[in-house]
Order: C-alpha cells, then structure tokens, then sequence
C-alpha cells in the first residue's frame, strides 16, 4: 500500500495537459446543439404537428399516436444526421442516480434505420432488479418508461436520450421524476387559483429552480489508491492536516490551471447539451469546487442537474481527475451542498417571490411569501425528511452546512415587515439609498427592496426574489426535496384560497379578507422563524422550546413521510399513494443499511488488513532501535512511550473492528426494517466509526511518513 501511495504521487508529476477547444468563442452558436427540444419541434414538424406537442406540453395533455410518430420521424432524422446509433430512454430510479438501456435504430430484417412513434413513447426496460420497496417481487420484472415531453431529448455521445417516468407492470411508480411532475401539476393548480384573485390574466405558475452544486476535485491516482473514496465515496480515516481552510484563501481564489481546464471542457459539453451553467468558482474547503445553472423549470433543471453530474464525470476521467459528490468525503473541512434556489414564475413572466411597485402586485407577493413560510412550518420535519441521506448526516450542522433543525430565515427587513402586519402597527423603516415598494395597506412600511442578508446556517432562507433550500446535499436527487417543497406549498396554497373564500362569501373584502388570513398565518407560523446562528448551542435550547425537531440521522428523518398527516398529503394531491410512500421509504432506509454495511466493511478491511500491520512492522523497527540503545546505555524511554502508544491504539483497533463486526452479525438477524436502519445507526456508525478512526489518525502521526500505507490528507486536498 505504501508503495501504491508514492507510485500514485509519481504519477501526478508526469501528467499531461488536456487541450480544451472551444468551438467558437460565441457560446450562444453552439449553445443546445444537442437538444431536440422546442426550438428543433417547431422547425421541423409541420405546424398543426407542432402545435399539439406544444398545447400538451403547456397543459398537462396527452399526445396521441399520429403525433408521436412525427415526432418520432423528425427527432430520427435529427439525430441520425447527427451521427446517432441508438436510442434510450433515460429515466431516474430510485437508485439515486440515472438508467439508460440503449436500443440501436437500425433494423437489420428491415436493413433500414427505423424509429417508430411507439418506442418514443414507450419501453420496457427489467423492473426486477430496480428497488421497489416490496412493490414488485424479484421474479415480476416487468416495468415501463413513459416520454415526458415537458424535458427536451438530447444526444449524448452517439445515442438519442429520452427523458421518461418509470412505472411498474401495476402502475405504481418507481422513480423521482412521476412525482415530482405530480407535484409540480398540484402547485401549478393551486398557485393560479392564488394568483387569480388578484389576477385573472394569470392561467399557469411554473416552479423554477436553480442548483449550486459543488463538488471535491481529487486526482484520479491519488483516489485509486484509497479504496475508501472508491468503496465508499468518502475518506473513512485520514487525520487533518496542518492547514486545512483555516486560511480562507481557496474560497473565490484563482482556479488550478488543471480544474480550470476540466471546467471549460465540461461547461463546453454542458452547453451542448442546453444546460446553462453560468457560475463556477473555488469553494471553501481546498480542493472543491461550485457549478451554478441559470434558473429553469424545475422538472428541466433537475433533468439537467443529473445529467450534468454524468458530464463532469466523464469529462474528469479525460483529466484524470475523480470529482466527489459525497456530502462529506473529507472530515474537518466544508462539506458539499447543492443548494436549491426555488421560485414561482406566473406565466405573465411575474415572480411570485419578487417585490415590486405596484401595491396590488406586493399583497401578491406577501400571500406567497408568507404561505410559504406556513407550508415549512406546518411540514418541516416531511422537509428535513427529503433532504435525508446517509452522506447528508455527516454534512448538516457543520463546517457552514446548516444544522438538521428546520428553521427559515427572511431577514431584518422583511422581519419587520411581518411584525408590524401581525400587530397593525406603524413602524417607519429608515429608507436610505435602496429602493422601495409601496404596499397600499396603511399599517405595512415600506419594504427596501433585496434587503435580507444571506445566513450560511439557515437550511431555508429567503434572498430577495427566491427561497433557498441549503440543506439539500450534493449527491441527492433534487426531485425528493422539490416534490415535498412544491407539494405543502401547493397543499397551504389551496386551504388559504378556502379561508379567503369563505371570508368573502361571508361578506367580507376580498383585499382584508386575504390581509386577515396573512396574519393569522404570520401568528401561526412565526416558531419557524430564526435569524440568528444555527450552528449555537442557544438555538438547539431555542428550537426545543418552539417544539422544533433536531432530527439528526437518516433513519430516523424518514419517520416523517409515514405519519398519517403526510400520508394523507400525499395522497390527497394524487403524488403517491399510501403504498408507494411506504415503499419509498422502505427503498430509502435498505439503501442507508447498505452504505453503512459497506463503509463498516471498508473500515474493518483497511483497519485490520492495512493499518494494523504497518503499525506493527513500524513498531518492530521502534523495538530493534530501543533496544540497541539499551545496549549502548543511552536512555530509550521515549521510543519505549511511542511503542506502547503504538500498541494501545492497535488494541483499540482490533477491540473495536471485532466488536463492531459481531454488532452486524446480531444486527442483521432483525427482521424488521426501520429497526435495522437505527441499529445501524446506533451500535454500529455512532458506536464504532469515530473510534476506529481516532486510533487510526493518531497512528497516522506517529508511524513513519515513507511507511504510512493511504495517500494522506495532505496530497489528496492540495496536489493537483
């Protein structure tokens, strides 16, 4: 192993630069090059064609077979001309990650390149090895992908790519993507009923987002040869080095010339393929980094979030690079969020979480605004629950990701605001350079418009325009946390329409009607509200007074999603029923117990097969030396310490990798589930991994450099 480490670092001085050719300095010429989408649709199908795929994909319609064999011919056509040889339909399992099964075009009974409207709309890809939470038995394989014409088809490499849902031979659904587009009908219904009190021009709301994602660099030697970033994705020991992001001197620095070229080469590609990515800089542990998209449908973003990380895996291969989406691949430095920047777009080209001029236009903002915040606060712990995954425990709560307590922040000014609306007071915001917007509702001040701060512990806050869910992590999916955020504000945008309702068919003004519910939810919901720091011991005391839970671990979270109140959200809006919620959460918990089975599995491996016999070679060299100075008289005490030093942490070592191997052994006998997932959790990870890992970092400082067998902090975090 320790060869293998300096063989890795050898191999770092005799790379070679990749040349980076952008195809033209004007991105916007070959911008979506790749893509048959709206723009490829309407140049070439004919009119009525074209107009039928757009009126189904604007309202929620079916396409029928006439059309989808048209489509089907041009996108053909499209692709073959673009060198093209097969076909897929990409879908999202419930894996966490994208499928592809690739089907050629040609036909060789036929000898001729076909594509028929049937194979657009459907196939049959194996359903029995996909997770199905109990659904599907490992014998009934069969299962369906479905076109989603709302998310354009693109060509990656030589294969025309189908966006589709995923479902099961009885209708159940087995991806991220059917209810998220569930999700996204419900809060497009709810938000124009909201907004057609104050507007009846206004017939659609579309749910945008924009993703931050960032990610680790490491070189591609240095990672092979640590087979716990290839096992598990993440750094199961390493002690810290030296200097870490103390310094704050990576944050927002000049790029490495290496990731520099990685990131033009994958932004090329991402540009082809119509993903706007816009934003890329340092973050704020060494070696990681940040992507940011433009903001664009929600469905369509998160299409473009999964198929991005594709990309930049790919492209990092060509570099020799290895890009980590784990949450938390390295200890003691900034973890890896994907932020999740989420608005509300009217189809009048107005944003719902914007304020404005206009007096009636900010009474619409403030319906929004504040019944969004209710949403949070009457769901948070559904929320915490979407944003749950084995990398995301390690994450929340520190190095500036925020804490697993949901709170939301809105800022000083906007504070004040509410404040003064819930009381009917006269509060005079000092004005300042900023500009202002005029409520017309006399006890409301005038509210500086983007004038929140941003607070890095707030897992959701509002920016100006937009609520930021931080707390999602790197390598999740975004459609889980986005199906839960769209689906309680589409279920409190629908029970405010019914109270404004009910007021005004009681005689009551429509505009005090809607004032009136604002601030009885302003009362309601005001526990969720914080602007302080998440990360104080003050806030946990704080958050348990305002009976908000501090939901740590995975398994635990998940509990959310089958309390009878979520259960019954779900179902109601039609986004997954009783059983698939089950299921989910079956899948959900199976895929925790495997990580931490893997991760106890690489721990044990490189502890006992690794570490402990480097330690002990070290220590026979420490014992000839302390010997010989016995021999010469010379005082030996201090080798003698770092001996039994030695020896007391490979106790530890070999105690703990056997006891926790035996707590599996029990663990994997229960039967139940949800018992198993805490078990793990428990007596297994909180038990036995930090342990093992202090007794393996202090060997590390004491065993020989040109000894240590795993490529260190140190070489991974700053050699490039």
């Amino acid at each position: 192993m320790a060869t293998l480490r300096f063989e890795a670092l050898k191999k770092l001085d005799e790379r070679v630069k990749v040349h980076v050719e952008i195809p033209t300095p004007n991105i916007s010429q070959f911008f979506g090059e790749n893509v048959f989408g709206i723009e490829q649709m309407r140049a070439t199908l004919a009119p009525a064609v074209f107009k039928k795929v757009s009126n189904a994909i604007k309202n929620h319609e079916k396409i029928d077979e006439a059309t989808a064999d048209a489509v089907a011919s041009a996108a053909k056509s499209w692709a073959l001309a673009k060198g093209a040889t097969h076909f897929t339909h990409w879908f999202q399992p419930l894996t966490g990650g994208t499928a592809e099964k690739h089907d050629s075009f040609f036909d060789a009974l036929a000898g001729i390149e076909r594509f028929k409207g049937s194979e657009l709309v459907q196939q049959e890809p194996d359903a029995s090895s996909f997770p199905s939470g109990g659904i599907r038995s490992t014998f009934e394989a069969r299962g369906y992908t479905a076109w989603d014409p709302t998310s354009p088809m693109f060509l990656y490499g030589r294969t025309l790519s189908i966006p589709t849902v995923f479902v099961s031979y009885t209708g159940e659904t087995l991806d991220a993507k059917s209810p998220l587009l569930k999700a996204l009908k419900a809060v497009d219904t709810a938000a124009t009923q909201v907004c057609q009190l104050f507007d009846k021009d206004i017939q659609h709301v579309v749910a945008s987002l924009g993703s931050e994602q960032e990610y680790f660099v490491v070189d591609k030697s240095l990672y092979m040869a640590r087979p716990d970033l290839v096992m598990a994705g993440r750094s199961v020991f390493g002690h810290s080095p030296a200097r870490g992001q103390q310094l704050e001197d990576h944050y927002f620095g000049t790029i490495p010339s290496r990731v520099y070229d990685f990131m033009r080469e994958f932004e090329i590609e991402c540009w082809k393929l119509g993903i706007p990515v816009r934003t890329r800089h340092n973050e704020v542990a060494p070696s990681q980094f940040e992507v940011a998209p433009l903001f664009e449908e929600v469905n369509v973003a998160n299409d473009h979030n999964q198929l991005m990380l594709d990309v930049m895996s790919r492209v990092g291969e060509k570099h020799s690079l290895k890009i980590l989406f784990h949450e938390k691949p390295f200890a003691g430095v900034n973890g890896s969020g994907k932020h999740n920047n989420w608005s509300l777009i009217t189809d009048t080209g107005v944003n719902l979480y914007a304020p404005s001029s206009s007096a009636r236009d900010n009474l619409l903002f403030l319906t929004f605004f504040i019944t969004t915040i209710k949403a949070v606060h009457e769901h948070a712990d559904l929320l915490r629950a979407s944003i749950a995954t084995p990398g995301n425990d390690f994450r929340l709560g520190a190095n500036e990701a925020p804490p697993a307590i949901v709170s939301v922040f809105i800022g000083a000014q906007m504070t004040a605001v509410l404040d003064e609306l819930e009381k009917k007071g006269n509060v005079k915001i000092e004005k300042g350079d900023n500009m202002y917007m005029k409520l017309g509702i006399d006890q409301i001040p005038e509210i500086i418009l983007d004038a929140t701060d941003r607070n890095r512990t707030s897992p959701f806050a509002f920016t100006g325009n937009k609520f930021e869910f931080r707390a999602v992590g790197s390598s999740d999916n975004c459609a889980t946390p986005m199906t839960v955020l769209n689906l309680i504000v589409a279920d409190q945008l629908l029970l405010f329409y019914e109270e404004v309702s009910n007021m005004i068919d009681k005689g009551e003004e429509k505009r005090i009607a809607i004032v009136n519910v604002l601030r009885k939810y302003i009362k309601e919901s005001k526990n969720i509200r914080f602007e302080g720091d998440g990360y104080s011991e003050e806030w946990v005391k704080e958050a348990e007074k305002r009976k908000l839970n501090n939901i740590k671990n995975m398994p635990r979270a998940l509990d959310a999603y089958l309390t009878k109140k979520s259960v019954e959200l779900f179902e109601k809006h039609a986004v997954l029923s009783h059983k698939e919620v089950e299921a989910r959460n079956e899948i959900r918990l199976e895929g925790y117990i495997k990580r931490v089975q893997i991760e106890a599995r690489v721990i044990g491996d490189l502890a006992m097969n690794h570490i402990v016999p480097t330690a002990i070679n070290y220590q026979s060299k420490l014992i000839n030396n302390a010997n010989g100075l016995k021999g010469l008289g010379v005082d030996n005490k201090n080798v003698v310490q770092t001996i039994k030093e030695i020896s007391e942490h490979i106790d530890t070592i070999k105690q703990n990798v056997r006891a926790m191997i035996e707590e599996r052994k029990r663990i994997n006998k229960m039967t139940d589930t949800h018992k198993r997932a805490i078990a793990y959790c428990d007596d297994v990870k909180e038990k036995y991994f930090e342990m093992i890992r202090e007794a393996v970092d202090d060997l590390e400082l004491l065993v020989d450099d040109e000894d240590w067998p795993l490529v260190k902090y140190r070489e991974m975090l700053f050699l490039r």
